[in-house]
């Protein structure tokens, strides 16, 4: 028996009902469907204590065992990073007024932004510190801290945040959300001639305005980079070009600002998983609900989100690359080194940046809390499907594109680096 077929028949173990599930599942919907359950007993969003890493950082500052220190010139916002470990080096900056402090931004006056897996920091000079980090169970939770100096520095919840983090483009979860819209010289957007929600299937052509990029793109045709001088004139328009700037300042004064950078590696990185934990969000959410429910259909229900996380954990939409891209920092080479890598020294989190994203294509939120955290049903289901597509047994042809030499090093990496793996993983030859 071929290692191909063994495979396939090992798949069929304690998981077999959530396979059948997964296989029979419609497609990706999670990005069309109604969703209201913030308010739902299985969820209870505005209610439940959080244990998200603002929430850690509050009760440890009330401890005094943490102490935020006021820098002059940016406030909280470098003691802030240290405290929840955000790298300098994550900063990707926009300058459309699509924020609740729109009045500060600008092309001269842009909003940073820093991340890692599960915090996000915004902030424009002369505003206050804005703070979106996931609770591995109950979502994106939203928080703000004002740039005054005090000896009880405190950080608050503006419920105004949800009027556009709970909506269709964040999958009707609170949660995180990427546009490009393009924007005049003055930071105005003008949604009239482009307005995207962005993630990484978002052809290139239409990602980024409003943006700023460092680095090298190479031929990466894009919208960053470009504000509209004479956008109420006869024929305005916007048209991606291939653009990428040295530094920022040489766009505007970065006094105050971190770094000079608003790295092309990270934005594409950035790019991928707002969606993501957007999703993770939405299937744990999806599933407690049905279950609770007891929805006659829940397994169809639990079936289906699996498959729409799968195939964009396994980056099955997206578009090619069409030149190399090299970022202006050491991102890339920072966040590659992170890890958890396995014996041959791979890891799902090396970047190729040559013709797609990651070397070997599959999410490393697969690491993240917010997977982890799953309810069992959701994790039977997912890792069911991962299995389906990772093992050749789906052969539809949009999963093509994942070649058998990618499906065997990401099953060798998983097998070595994920904890909690189903038997079914250990199928393929090594």
């Amino acid at each position: 028996m071929s290692a191909r077929t063994a495979a396939a028949a090992l798949a069929i173990d304690v998981t077999w009902v959530v396979a059948v599930w997964a296989a029979q599942a419609p497609a990706a919907s999670l990005d069309t469907t109604y969703f209201d359950a913030a308010m739902h007993p299985a969820i209870q969003y505005f209610t439940r204590p959080g244990t998200d890493p603002i929430a850690r950082l509050a009760r440890a500052m009330d401890a005094g065992t943490e102490r935020l220190q006021f820098d002059p010139r940016s406030g909280y916002l470098p003691s802030l990073l240290r405290a929840l470990d955000v790298q300098l080096d994550s900063q990707v900056v926009v300058f459309s007024k699509t924020s609740l402090q729109a009045a500060l931004i600008g092309p001269r006056n842009p909003r940073a932004i820093y991340f890692n897996d599960s915090v996000v920091v915004a902030w424009p000079r002369g505003g206050h510190i804005e703070v979106a980090t996931q609770d591995p169970v109950q979502g994106v939770a939203f928080y703000m801290l004002e740039q005054r100096e005090t000896a009880t520095p405190r950080f608050v919840r503006p419920g105004n945040c949800l009027t556009c983090h709970l909506s269709y483009a964040t999958l009707n979860v609170p949660g995180l959300l990427m546009r490009s819209v393009a924007t005049a010289a003055d930071g105005r957007p003008l949604p009239q001639l482009t307005n995207d929600t962005l993630d990484h299937r978002t052809p290139m052509e239409e990602r980024w305005a409003g943006w700023y990029i460092t680095g090298n793109t190479g031929s990466v045709r894009h919208l960053g980079n470009t504000a509209i001088a004479n956008p109420d004139g006869a024929g305005a328009s916007v048209s991606p070009a291939a653009s990428a700037l040295a530094s920022l300042d040489q766009r505007f004064d970065t006094t105050g600002y971190l770094t000079s950078h608003s790295d092309a590696a990270a934005l594409l990185v950035f790019t991928h998983q707002m969606h993501m934990m957007n999703l993770l969000t939405r299937v744990g959410w999806e599933t407690r609900v049905a279950l609770a429910d007891r929805r006659p259909d829940a397994e169809r229900v639990i079936a289906s989100a699996a498959a729409d996380l799968v195939d964009y954990l396994l980056f099955v939409d997206e578009p090619a690359l069409t030149s190399p891209v090299t970022g202006s920092t050491g991102f890339a080479g920072r966040f590659a080194a992170a890890g958890p890598r396995d014996r041959d020294g791979r890891s799902l989190r090396q970047l190729d940046l040559r013709t797609r994203l990651l070397r070997y294509p599959c999410s490393y939120m697969i690491y993240s809390e917010a997977f982890d955290a799953m309810p069992k049903e959701a994790l039977d289901a997912v890792y069911a499907r991962l299995w389906q597509v990772l093992s050749g047994a789906e052969t539809a042809p949009r999963y093509a594109r994942l070649s058998p030499a990618d499906r065997r090093a990401i099953t060798e990496i998983l097998r070595e680096t994920k904890q909690g793996l189903p038997p079914s993983f250990n199928s393929l030859a090594r």
